[in-house]
């Protein structure tokens, strides 16, 4: 599954875009550094009924923003993604899905 089809996901699940989710996450002070990722995962969980690996996408963008490395980006693995950017306003609204 690639790093965008997680946050698609997360949005179907929640009913929520990622950037909401992401926002949520930052006034609670979940983008400091001290802030350990066992913190936003268990209120990902709690609240919004995440599991482990969703919640860990959530907060790579929560810490570091919507950019994700290269690594996958162009493959053809399962775990491709089309751009290094990061969606997070939806996926009606993804320009590369339409």
């Amino acid at each position: 599954m690639s790093f965008q089809a997680y946050l698609d996901t997360i949005e179907a699940k929640t009913g929520l875009t990622p950037r909401q989710l992401v926002d949520i996450g930052k006034e609670r002070g979940y983008d400091d550094p001290a802030v350990k990722a066992t913190v936003i995962v268990e209120w990902l969980k709690d609240d919004y009924g995440l599991g482990r690996g969703h919640a860990m996408a959530l907060v790579h963008v929560i810490k570091n923003g919507p950019t994700i490395s290269t690594k996958h980006v162009g493959t053809d693995g399962v775990h491709r993604d089309e751009s290094e950017q990061l969606w997070l306003d939806g996926a009606a609204t993804n320009p590369a899905r339409h």
